[in-house]
């Protein structure tokens, strides 16, 4: 199973566990953001320099470790302020 497969599979895990109201939300939000020209300032691909940073146990996890065992995806979540 490639990563895009194992991903959409996420993905349709997810949505199964939402309320109608909540999953047509979060489905509006996702086309406002498109609408939006968001991805049009996406990276696509290329290489990013090396990093490590602690992960949620505050141990340290370097970037290439991961990525040798195989893809890797990274999001960035902003949080609530």
């Amino acid at each position: 199973m490639t990563l895009q497969e194992r991903m959409n599979a996420m993905k349709e895990t997810f949505e199964r566990t939402l309320s109608a109201e909540k999953r047509d939300i979060r489905h509006r939000a996702t086309e406002d953001l498109r609408r939006s020209g968001i991805l049009d300032r996406v990276i696509k691909g290329g290489t990013i320099p090396e990093f490590t940073l602690p992960n949620a146990r505050g141990e340290k996890v370097r970037s290439a470790d991961m990525h040798s065992r195989g893809p890797l995806v990274m999001t960035f979540y902003r949080g609530v302020w």
